[in-house]
């Protein structure tokens, strides 16, 4: 197997700060749109706030006056300034900043359209190590000059194997200047949650080093099934703490129902020896740890009934809702608060990645009439009814079909486990067909049919008879057949539906998903279960002829639909993780970008690059 080096073991060749991949230019001007609108659905806080307070968590100030989408905040050696990551330029777009503590003196460090994020200064303040998907789009750590702009990418040149992931991450200078740490996947294998059946990907890190000027990296702390993470320096610069817990915690560690259930531990290592030091025991997921002096160590457990900021010499603090806590010098703690409602509106703004489109955030599954003149989606914020509303602004939202009336548990439609999934347009723009039913893992015991119901919310028609679990319609461009997938323990695959007769085909037998007719009618494109960790995106002629696949990653690439105009999106985790999976909050695949290719799968591109989980994108030209 061939391992990637572009200069092995020493410095990074990709030192300056330009675009070397087919993403997203550096620099992109907002307020454009000339050719429409780009609806995308988030799954990331609609609010994060940065605050100050003392050590033992009195003494509670916001940092700025307004709020601004600000969070992973670090202090300068002095205790004077603070690093952060902020959203400003818009919600998606994350670049690098300082502040005084009093949050005077705000001064932008970054500015590209690349997630940069996690940023610590050097102890002589006159640097900054943080993390970058510029140039290559998978997380590295760069360092800043902060005198001259002069930008390094510290770990492009680590060898690694290049169908494994390999993000680099949470980077920490030593208090001596002469190091830096960092956590990173490189090498280990894409995973799913359930060991490893989940769709949902689960993350093993292992602890790193290397030198400011990109010489000397090592790995100096692994464990097989487990992952490592937001490494932290004692003061002498002989030992590094970080947290580990089981690579599968790291799936419970990011959902709300799983938090209670989930722990980790704080780690230390001798970086000259390797000898390990485990500090805690006993439930709660802990992190972020950091030395508050030559023996004592702080620690956060986030979520669950043991939520608050902790130490080693036995104190604690009940502090509900903090995150990314980073202590100073002289006795404070700097940390975010976020929140995940209300949730975003529909057509709320985003940060446009691409001048000509206008960003805005849509609920699920939004699908474009023919006429390209009514939007419907599910509307998962409220209660997965379907609503329809105007293309170009919204207006005009109405109810179409009402998921209360379903007769589905309403525990599970008000969680959004249950309801009307994936509305598809009759190529006419008189019938929505879609899914009623229960989905995600309640399939495995619920039931789900496809439906149909006029525009107007008369006509309701139950299609499929419910002995198996159906979902996922797509319309013909004909109007005369509908495809959609069926799942049980033992029969699996698409079906398509003849309208004229009733009569049922079988197009395909494997784990399939999500399919899309092609506006010409010719093909099908879908999500197939290629092995037990890998999902990727197939397309296929209506009569079973002519299957293709076009992703091939080792990450999971689905959700697939079809452009206006014949090309294909689809959200893909090709490029890895941009930040330690487990600190993340209610959310699913925080890899998940938003992407585009042409029918055959060439000419692939992102759309987006943010630290968030991205999906299901729709582009909705001018008229």
């Amino acid at each position: 197997m061939t391992l990637f080096a572009a200069q092995a073991y020493g410095p990074a060749a990709l030192a300056e700060d330009a675009d070397t991949w087919n993403l997203v230019p550096a620099a992109v001007t907002q307020g454009g749109g000339v050719r429409g609108s780009i609806l995308l659905n988030r799954i990331g806080p609609t609010k994060s706030d940065l605050y100050i307070a003392n050590a033992d968590g009195t003494g509670e100030t916001p940092l700025f006056a307004t709020s601004q989408m600000d969070y992973h905040a670090s202090y300068s050696k002095d205790g004077q300034w603070v690093v952060f990551t902020s959203e400003r330029d818009g919600r998606g777009n994350s670049n690098i900043y300082r502040a005084k503590v009093d949050g005077t003196g705000v001064q932008r460090l970054t500015n590209h359209s690349a997630v940069d994020d996690s940023a610590v200064f050097s102890p002589d303040g006159k640097f900054i190590a943080f993390v970058s998907s510029r140039n290559t789009g998978w997380a590295n750590v760069w360092t800043l000059n902060l005198a001259t702009g002069a930008l390094k990418n510290l770990t492009g040149s680590i060898p690694f194997d290049p169908s494994k992931p390999h993000s680099y991450m949470k980077p920490a200078w030593s208090p001596d200047g002469k190091w830096i740490a960092f956590s990173s996947d490189r090498n280990s294998e894409w995973r799913g949650h359930d060991a490893p059946n989940g769709w949902e990907r689960t993350q093993e890190n292992s602890i790193y080093v290397i030198k400011p000027d990109g010489w000397g990296w090592r790995q100096v702390a692994t464990r097989a099934g487990y992952s490592q993470g937001s490494p932290s320096w004692s003061p002498d610069s002989k030992r590094i703490v970080f947290y580990e817990s089981t690579t599968e915690e790291t799936w419970g560690a990011r959902r709300p129902e799983r938090i209670a259930t989930v722990s980790s531990q704080i780690v230390s290592v001798d970086v000259a020896t390797g000898t390990r030091t485990e500090h805690t025991t006993g439930g709660g997921y802990k992190v972020f740890p950091q030395y508050l002096d030559a023996t004592t160590i702080a620690y956060h457990i986030k979520g669950g009934p043991l939520e608050g900021i902790y130490t080693t010499a036995g104190t604690s603090a009940a502090m509900k809702g903090w995150r990314s806590p980073r202590y100073s010098s002289n006795g404070k703690v700097i940390y975010e608060k976020v929140s995940f409602l209300p949730a975003y509106a529909q057509y709320a703004p985003m940060y446009s990645f691409d001048s000509d489109w206008e960003y805005k955030y849509t609920d699920v599954f939004p699908m474009l009439s023919k006429d390209q003149s009514t939007l419907a989606i599910t509307a998962k914020h409220i209660n997965s009814s379907i609503d329809v509303m105007d293309a170009q602004d919204g207006a005009n939202r109405r109810r179409v079909y009402d998921s209360t009336m379903s007769g589905l548990p309403p525990d599970q439609v008000a969680r959004g486990l249950a309801g009307a999934f994936q509305p598809t347009w009759s190529p006419d723009g008189q019938w929505l067909a879609f899914g009623v039913g229960q989905w995600f893992q309640e399939r495995r015991t619920g039931v789900a049919s496809i439906q149909r119901i006029r525009i107007d919310g008369t006509g309701l028609e139950v299609l499929t008879d419910g002995s198996i679990h159906s979902g996922f319609p797509s319309y013909s461009a004909d109007g005369n057949r509908i495809v959609y997938r069926v799942w049980s323990e033992t029969v699996k695959g698409l079906r398509i539906l003849n309208l004229t007769d009733r009569t049922t085909q079988v197009l395909t037998t494997e784990a399939d998903n999500l399919p899309s007719w092609s506006p010409d009618g010719t093909k099908i494109v879908f999500t197939r279960r290629v092995d037990a960790t890998n999902f990727d995106v197939y397309t296929i002629k209506p009569d079973g002829t002519g299957l293709k696949r076009l992703t091939t990653s080792g990450a999971n690439d689905g959700h697939a639909i079809w452009r206006y105009d014949g090309k294909l999106l689809w959200s893909t985790g090709m490029f890895g993780f941009r930040d330690e999976v487990a600190l993340y909050e209610n959310t699913f695949q925080p890899d998940g970008q938003n992407w585009i290719m042409n029918a055959d799968g060439s000419g692939k591109y992102a759309i987006t690059d943010t630290l968030w989980e991205d999906a299901m994108p729709l582009y909705i030209p001018k008229p």
